[in-house]
């Protein structure tokens, strides 16, 4: 399965790699998302945000053709590790590539998520858009850990 961690920005602090570094290690050679990154619209003085959204809105676009897009927002909806788990499994069946969205600092265009097969909401809370790659391939192990019956996840 062709995994994809599609992410608007660039220049990231070096523990935001060293962080999804560790799991991508865990993750099996077929599992192990292969991270895009998106360059940012331009933000600054009289900025048009719409725009810029829309920028990176093409170059989502274009990275996910023909996979399986996963957009996260959190207007989606919650998923327990379980259900991840669920999902995973599900994905690997389909034999079609999966990517999966995060958005720049004012998230995705609407486009991107009316064009999502699926949304998928971290929670209320707002991370860093750095942070959500960590996050995401820490529950992608996860819940590959859950399929395979390793100890690393406790309930």
């Amino acid at each position: 399965m062709k995994l994809l961690l599609l992410a608007v920005g660039h220049r990231t602090p070096s523990w935001v790699g060293e962080g999804v570094a560790v799991y991508r290690r865990r993750l099996p050679p077929h599992l192990k998302p292969r991270l895009i990154e998106i360059a940012p619209g331009h933000r600054g003085r009289g900025a048009d945000l719409d725009r810029a959204r829309s920028r990176e809105a093409d170059g989502l676009r274009k990275a996910a053709a023909g996979a399986h897009v996963v957009a996260l927002d959190q207007t989606g909806r919650a998923w327990s590790t379980a259900e991840l788990a669920a999902r995973l499994e599900s994905w690997q069946r389909s034999g079609r590539a999966v990517a999966l969205m995060i958005g720049g600092p004012d998230g995705l265009d609407p486009e991107c998520l009316a064009g999502a097969d699926e949304v998928w909401s971290l929670g209320p809370l707002t991370l860093p858009h750095a942070l959500v790659r960590i996050v995401v391939v820490e529950q992608l192990y996860r819940a590959w850990t859950i399929l395979t019956g390793h100890p690393y996840h406790r309930e």
